[in-house]
């Protein structure tokens, strides 16, 4: 498993740093066998799990479960999402939630944005949690943003995410999630910082990536965002075995004799 001081050391080795989400125990023992770095339990799975229409409808109960999932099948480095709010209705409570995701199996928590959260990254880093930043596109400010669409092209956003970046890095998070920027802004940043930034929509020259792993298998049929790339074709190819299977039993294929149990004499 890559500690929390690896991060920073691949950064300075320049050894890109691969991160995907995870949502279930069973994927989650497959990712434990492969090479990825680490594992990011997103809000995201508010919408590949639950069918939700955006990462807002992510409660404390949900993303306590999913980390718990994944933290039973992976012995790989968790970052468990702060979902929306959770950390805006006092210190008390969100230490509690900070708590409930650590206890969940959780190595590190990803919080959205800045401004608003300064105190409490402070706080939790100095506790001793390992706090991720994220900035750009933060879906759960969608409402605020006005749609998933690519952020910092105007100068003025562009300083202010740039300002944002070396904040964050100085409030203690040990790493950034840059999402939806142009390339040039995302390799500014990058090179600005000694902490990696893990890109997401943000170009080749970050420090690392983040994919969301049913996009990377290619389970989503529909259209997805430019910067996503389908490693197989998940969706076909689970839908043609559903398919054989299905014709299988109606055929009388399935069971065969070698998958059936049968007396024995004694």
């Amino acid at each position: 498993m890559i500690s929390i001081h690896e991060f920073k050391q691949k950064k300075e080795r320049k050894e890109k740093i691969s991160i995907v989400t995870c949502y279930d125990y069973t994927t989650a023992k497959i990712v434990d066998k492969s090479s990825v770095d680490c594992v990011l339990v997103g809000d995201s799975g508010t919408m590949t799990m639950y069918g939700c229409e955006s990462t807002i409808q992510a409660t404390m109960e949900m993303m306590v479960l999913l980390t718990s999932a994944v933290a039973k099948g992976t012995t790989k480095f968790i970052i468990g999402d702060m979902p929306f709010l959770s950390c805006r209705k006092g210190l008390t409570e969100t230490m509690n939630n900070v708590h409930s995701i650590m206890k969940a199996g959780a190595n590190a928590v990803k919080l959205e944005g800045l401004k608003g959260n300064e105190e409490i990254i402070k706080y939790i880093t100095d506790s001793g949690i390992p706090v991720m930043g994220h900035i750009g596109l933060t879906p759960q400010a969608i409402n605020m943003i006005g749609g998933y669409k690519v952020q910092g092209k105007l100068h003025s956003e562009a300083e202010r995410l740039k300002n944002e970046a070396i904040e964050l890095e100085k409030l203690g998070c040990f790493s950034i999630v840059l999402e939806c920027m142009p390339v040039e802004l995302a390799r500014e940043i990058s090179n600005s910082l000694a902490i990696p930034a893990i890109g997401i929509g943000a170009g080749p020259f970050t420090d690392g990536q983040v994919i969301v792993i049913h996009d990377m298998l290619g389970l989503e049929h529909e259209k997805k965002a430019k910067f996503v790339r389908k490693y197989m074709d998940g969706y076909n190819s689970i839908l043609d075995s559903l398919n054989l299977y299905h014709s299988d039993v109606v055929s009388d294929k399935y069971p065969a004799q070698e998958e059936s149990y049968f007396w024995r004499s004694e």
